[in-house]
């Protein structure tokens, strides 16, 4: 009696999904395409700015009248112990 259950598992409850695709499907290529609503205003979007990352803050602007660059900080050597060699 195991084996009508596995059969009766895939031969019909399995095929419930297939059938409601194949009704969505159908549905789909039946509907009516929707109307056109006219000329646009020009298109674009209503977002913003696209989401994603946040957006940083920009450098200031050099140019001729904007003050010098900063200096770049001073160069720092470590120092540490030496090693002995293993060889």
């Amino acid at each position: 009696m195991s084996g009508f259950w596995a059969i009766f598992w895939l031969g019909l409850v399995l095929k419930i999904p297939i059938a409601a695709l194949l009704l969505i499907v159908w549905w789909a290529i039946k509907a009516e395409p929707i109307p056109d609503t006219g000329p646009s205003d020009g298109g674009g979007s209503d977002r913003h700015r696209p989401s994603g990352r946040p957006r940083h803050p920009r450098p200031p602007r050099r140019g001729p009248h904007a003050g010098l660059p900063p200096r770049p900080p001073s160069r720092v050597r470590a120092t540490g112990k030496r090693l002995a060699k293993t060889h």
